[in-house]
């Protein structure tokens, strides 16, 4: 059965887009079919890390979100790029869709403007895991709340919030795990990125679980490497035994583990 993983933070600069491409990696290294929907349509960007260029983006999902394309047509195979990625080490991974929002200057400010139909969202994710047989659809989403967000979170399988160790975070989070029981999510996981070096993780994790009543399968310690490479690729592939990547391994365990509801 298929599912949809939704990844979601209250806050921007959380590391969400880049803990998404490698977890959906993680996955896809498995032999599962992974896709990848990106809903920040407002600020796009996680294209950048499976180095896929403007130049190679015909169709986005702003395309088919005003009906000029298929959802399909707006996917790109990008299991190729994804196996020159792996630090030299033959790697290989069944087909591997992106789907992109547009980073055209004119076509976000549109979508601000003038909206779309949400439901096409929703239609296009079926869609999406149907005509490319997707095992799993991994949805980059917007930080904050909006339409799409609400969608993407009351249609997932599974729910990952990703939180930084912020007392803004905290709060807002608190809203987004409220909202998302109301809406009856199946699962949640809570992920913890950017944790100070000098910061006791076990302590952290304890007492995240205790306060949002979910499990908190990764911790991720902000490090220089990570920060060096600046969304430019895929750290987990580039550096398998760094303990970024390691952690990465143990949460798309997890969700692979998750049995299907």
């Amino acid at each position: 059965m298929s599912k949809i993983i939704s990844v979601h933070s209250f806050r921007g600069g959380t590391g969400k887009s880049n803990l998404t491409a490698n977890l959906a990696v993680a996955v896809a290294r498995t032999g599962r079919r992974v896709g990848v929907i990106d809903t920040d349509i407002q600020s796009p960007g996680i294209h950048v890390i499976f180095g896929l260029t403007e130049d190679e983006i015909k169709y986005s999902l702003n395309d088919f979100l005003w009906g000029k394309c298929s959802i399909e047509q707006a996917a790109y195979d990008v299991a190729p790029k994804i196996q020159r990625e792996s630090a030299g080490k033959a790697l290989v991974v069944p087909p591997f869709h992106l789907i992109p929002a547009s980073l055209k200057q004119r076509e976000i400010v549109r979508i601000v403007d003038e909206g779309y139909d949400v439901s096409l969202l929703n239609s296009g994710f079926h869609d999406a895991i149907e005509r490319l047989e997707l095992d799993y659809l991994f949805i980059d989403t917007h930080p904050g709340v909006n339409d799409e967000t609400l969608l993407s979170i009351a249609v997932c399988d599974l729910l990952l919030v990703v939180i930084r160790p912020d007392n803004q975070d905290f709060q807002g989070t608190a809203v987004t795990v409220e909202l998302a029981r109301q809406l009856k999510v199946r699962d949640m996981m809570m992920l913890v990125n950017k944790v100070p070096p000098d910061l006791e993780t076990r302590a952290l994790r304890g007492h995240l679980e205790r306060t949002y009543g979910m499990p908190v399968p990764g911790v991720f310690t902000l490090n220089f490497e990570v920060v060096q490479l600046a969304s430019s690729g895929l750290f987990s592939l580039r550096f398998p035994e760094h303990p970024f990547s390691r952690q990465i391994d143990i949460v798309a365990e997890r969700i692979t583990a998750a049995p299907a509801v």
